[in-house]
């Protein structure tokens, strides 16, 4: 009855015992480590809430240094040309291969605000035949803008089948007709390649 036990009896618990020991622990098993003394827990505690916000206050300011500091680099990239920190629309080899194919090229709709400036001045003055003159420059700066829009296209598109066939290429002709609006020196970003260049 009080007798120790075998050899032959105790093996096979240490076959169980290395059998538990591959298998998933139970989450309501022991932890497998100390419990930490009540004042290293509490150092701990304190650590986390000096990194955490006290109140919603102190959240939403360091919210808002987040946002100016992202918005620091963004206006950076933007700038520079730097690809890690543009906006998502601007982002990709798709839409810098379209960005430098539209600033390589004179386009007419760049000259589209100065040209509504001078043809509303035009307009304004109470001479009949300067009106008439006005008249046709607004439309003749329409029709050269559409047809010039119309030709950037189609040679955007078969360039961008070309160079980017497995890329997704949604959105990237609109995004070359809406930069082709901008004076050059205005767009955003900056343009990287100068005029004839090509991309």
């Amino acid at each position: 009855m009080f007798r120790s036990r075998s050899k032959e009896e105790k093996a096979p618990t240490d076959k169980v015992t290395a059998d538990l020991s591959k298998q998933p622990r139970d989450p309501e098993a022991p932890k497998g480590r100390p419990t930490p003394k009540r004042s290293e827990a509490q150092t701990q505690r304190r650590r986390a809430s000096s990194s955490a916000p006290g109140d919603r206050k102190e959240a939403m300011k360091r919210q808002r240094e987040a946002r100016r500091a992202d918005m620091a680099k963004q206006r950076a990239a933007l700038a520079s040309g730097d690809e890690r920190y543009l906006p998502a629309r601007d982002k990709g080899p798709v839409r810098r291969f379209v960005r430098d194919f539209v600033d390589s090229r004179f386009c007419v709709a760049e000259f589209f605000l100065p040209l509504a400036v001078v043809i509303l001045v035009l307009s304004m003055v109470r001479i009949g035949s300067l009106q008439n003159i006005a008249l046709l420059l607004w439309l003749g700066v329409i029709v050269l803008i559409v047809v010039d829009s119309i030709g950037l296209t189609i040679r955007l598109k078969k360039q961008l089948n070309e160079r980017f066939p497995d890329e997704p290429k949604r959105g990237a002709v609109a995004y070359g007709l809406m930069r082709t609006l901008q004076m050059r020196r205005l767009r955003l970003p900056k343009p990287q390649v100068k005029r004839g260049e090509r991309p």
